[in-house]
């Protein structure tokens, strides 16, 4: 019976092949669609799942109350890491103080790698389930000793074996290699990890973290735990939460708590807003999948569009087949199965399709998906999904053609009812209705993303480039190398500075003026510069004047912008003193000497942190170089590098062009704002070719009429506006419904930004104009094509 019902589902697809191609390809697309966002999805959700242990892996942060606003830090004391071991080792199978991701120079003979890499304590490995290819597990053990990654240690020793080998690290550690692990995952927090140093060496070479290890107000650490198999998160946070409160309850007004953040909840769910868990990047992942749930809908849509619309040509064999015995199920077993058969040839030609656009996929969306024919999980996905896809697009044409009655069929006094096209219009309006949503969307992001990009940002980046420092490699060669560099005429103003131009490494609290509010807790962000930083990246001074060489007393004067003005209520700021809040010297602090502009560092798309430059190059970790304008950025670099190889030759030399870090930037909005676009497209691709077989089968139901009425004397044009009237009708109903709901859900969107657009008219006049361009060009190919069509042919069966 099965084989009966698929060979008549293969000759009815035989004989209306114009109609098989628009269901198949529509649907194959839509299901080529949801097969990319399903593995984009996948592997987002699944991100960090790489260590054995994800689920039981967390990090510690802590939140403090500033001003009435809870302040949510990723930074932790290190005295914390010895509380935790010795008053709460029961919960922790193991706890691991790191250091932020670093770059550093590794060597060894005369290869040099400028590789990422952490300072880590020696249950790393364990706790993160480093795959060891080579050495030792317990590689951290040694204090002078280094783990690789294996693509570094292919790098520096190619097929030499690595184990026991020593590398010199920024020029001045040797180290012992003990262990080479295989390479992180790009889906992975810790990718970028291409080495690991003991924490001991950090500690035994960094004066202030040694003297950080009782300082409980000094936030800069790292802190990792593994939880014991008999803990829970919820539980542990609830147990540490008031660690720093009990060792400092002088600072209750602060209401210091640790809590934990599970790895799982690293990378999509790590924003917090006044102290509440407020999602992250998980936002992207729900709105593509209702996205690629919808593309798939619509090419559902156009299957039950189609199969219910040709239901007359088929109403005969209806009833034969009932007159002949068959009882309704078969019937609707009979053309489920020809769903199946549409569904099956889809989701091949889908997986084909899968397979051609992974590699531009992975581009445009900045992944390495690859299909994953061995996991099980997703055959079965598959498998459900082909079920899903086919019972959605079949059953309603199933049932509908199931229902007619034989003797009315036979009798040919069968004729379909006047509402028995409601049910399609309906799905057209849904169809438009997502599609111009999706148009609204799309355009809304880019409208966005171009808006913050002509935001001020303080500063000129034409012509800047910043060079990455080795620590400590250029302590001291400062002023020798600025004035190579100037007199080579490569370059006309240079600076050193603890931060690059795009994100605030710093900050610092703790601070009085005069006028203070009595419980004002001051926090900013903190930048060390030289003098030369606000004319080499050409900031604007409001008021006061520049750190100059010319004034010794600058050596304790700072720079404030604007926004930390009117953060601090400064009605005259300059001349005004910044103190340490237990210091009781009048005559000690910093002075403010003047208010540049508000520099935009960290997201474009957020407010302006109140923001103090210092005057001391302190911890050196960019160069600042204006370039030229007088000859090539090529020619400029070229002579910039020679400077920087006579004087460092063990070195290797690197810049980035200021233009670019801040165009990174928004990466993620317009990676975001390219997937929709692509998918919208799409979408509409798929309600075009549903509308092209509507109206294909309009125009053949309606031949015998068009031909009478141009018999009596109707144009083309008017042929023409009878047939596209329904659906521009159905389009404009698609409008009246998307625009309000696009304006409360992109509203809502918006609200994530604080510096954000507006909503413009344009965007859904550009929306409901495409929708309407769009449907009249597939109806009227059809409707013209009715319309030319000789009245003598179309009548002369009657």
């Amino acid at each position: 019976m099965l084989r009966n019902y698929f060979k008549i589902a293969l000759r009815n697809l035989a004989r209306n092949k114009g109609y098989s191609f628009i269901n198949i390809s529509g649907l194959a697309v839509g299901m080529a669609v949801a097969m990319l966002i399903g593995l984009w999805v996948y592997d987002e959700l699944t991100y960090d799942h790489y260590h054995k242990n994800h689920d039981r892996i967390a990090q510690v942060w802590q939140s403090r109350t500033s001003n009435g606003e809870i302040n949510t830090l990723i930074t932790v004391p290190r005295p914390l890491e010895m509380s935790l071991r010795n008053e709460y080792a029961d919960y922790f199978q193991h706890i691991v103080m790191s250091s932020w991701t670093l770059r550093g120079v590794v060597a060894y003979g005369n290869k040099r790698l400028v590789k990422e890499g952490n300072y880590m304590q020696p249950a790393a490995p364990e706790m993160l389930s480093l795959e060891i290819l080579a050495g030792l597990k317990e590689g951290l053990q040694e204090i002078n000793s280094i783990m690789l990654a294996a693509s570094t240690a292919k790098g520096l020793f190619g097929d030499e074996d690595p184990i026991g080998k020593i590398v010199r690290f920024d020029n001045k550690h040797e180290l012992k290699v003990t262990s080479v692990f295989a390479d992180i995952p790009a889906s992975d927090s810790f990718h970028e990890t291409t080495f690991i140093i003991p924490w001991e060496h950090l500690v035994a070479n960094t004066d202030w973290i040694r003297n950080a290890v009782d300082q409980w107000g000094n936030n800069s650490f790292r802190l990792f735990v593994q939880l014991a198999d008999n803990a829970t998160m919820s539980e542990v946070s609830a147990k540490i939460k008031d660690i720093k409160l009990k060792a400092n309850p002088e600072i209750a007004e602060q209401n210091p708590q640790f809590l934990l953040l599970p790895m799982n909840d690293w990378h999509l769910r790590s924003t917090f807003e006044n102290g509440v868990q407020a999602g992250g990047g998980i936002e992207n992942v729900w709105l593509f999948g209702i996205i690629g749930a919808f593309v798939l809908l619509l090419a559902c849509i156009n299957f039950m569009n189609l199969n219910t619309a040709r239901s007359e040509k088929r109403a005969r064999e209806v009833g034969i087949r009932k007159s002949v015995g068959s009882v309704r199920s078969q019937l609707v077993s009979q053309f489920l199965s020809e769903s199946f058969l549409v569904v099956g040839l889809a989701f091949m030609v889908a997986m084909l399709l899968v397979l051609l656009l992974i590699p531009a996929f992975n581009t445009l969306a900045d992944k390495q998906i690859t299909f994953p024919w061995e996991n099980l999980y997703f055959w079965g996905i598959s498998l459900f999904f082909i079920v899903v896809t086919a019972m959605l697009s079949g059953s309603y044409p199933a049932l509908y053609l199931s229902s007619f009655q034989p003797v009315k069929v036979l009798k040919g006094t069968f004729r379909v009812g006047r509402y028995a096209a409601l049910p399609r219009k309906v799905l057209v309006v849904l169809q438009f209705t997502v599609s111009v949503a999706l148009i609204i969307g799309t355009l809304t992001v880019f409208r966005q993303i171009q808006f913050t990009k002509n935001r001020p940002i303080g500063y000129d980046r034409a012509g800047l480039v910043q060079i990455p420092l080795t620590e400590g490699a250029f302590d001291g060669k400062y002023a020798f190398i600025r004035n190579e560099l100037i007199n080579s005429g490569a370059v006309i103003e240079m600076s050193a500075t603890s931060n690059p131009t795009t994100e605030v490494y710093y900050g610092r609290g703790g601070f009085k003026w005069a006028g203070m509010p009595e419980d004002f807790q001051a926090s900013f962000a903190w930048i060390w510069v030289s003098p030369d930083y606000v004319k080499s990246l050409g900031m604007k001074i409001i008021t006061g004047r520049d750190f100059s060489p010319d004034f010794p007393s600058d050596s304790s004067a700072v720079l404030l912008n604007k926004t930390a003005v009117e953060y601090m209520g400064l009605k005259d700021p300059v001349g005004t003193v910044l103190r340490d809040s237990d210091e009781q010297d009048p005559g000690k602090g910093m002075k403010v000497i003047g208010v540049v502009d508000d520099m935009v560092m960290d997201s474009p798309y957020e407010s302006v942190k109140p923001t103090v430059y210092d005057f001391n190059p302190g911890p050196v970790r960019f160069y600042h170089l204006r370039l030229a304008p007088n000859q090539s950025a090529n020619k400029s670099i070229a002579t910039v590098e020679g400077v920087f190889k006579k004087n460092f030759p063990d070195l290797p030399f690197e810049y980035k062009f200021v233009d670019d870090e801040y165009a990174a930037k928004f990466s993620s909005e317009e990676r975001i704002g390219k997937l929709a676009g692509v998918f919208t497209g799409l979408a509409i691709l798929i309600s075009c070719l549903g509308l092209f077989g509507l109206a294909s089968y309009v125009a053949e139901q309606r031949t015998k009429e068009i031909g009478v009425r141009k018999v009596l004397g109707a144009s083309v044009a008017s042929l023409w506006r009878l047939m596209s009237r329904d659906f521009v009708l159905l389009v404009l109903i698609a409008l009246l419904i998307a625009v309000p709901l696009a304006v409360y859900f992109l509203d809502g969107w918006l609200q994530n930004y604080t510096y954000r657009t507006e909503l413009s008219w344009w965007i859904f006049a550009a929306a409901g104009a495409g929708a309407l361009v769009l449907t009249l060009l597939t109806v009227s190919f059809q409707a013209i094509k009715a319309a030319l069509v000789d009245p003598v042919k179309s009548l002369r069966s009657e």
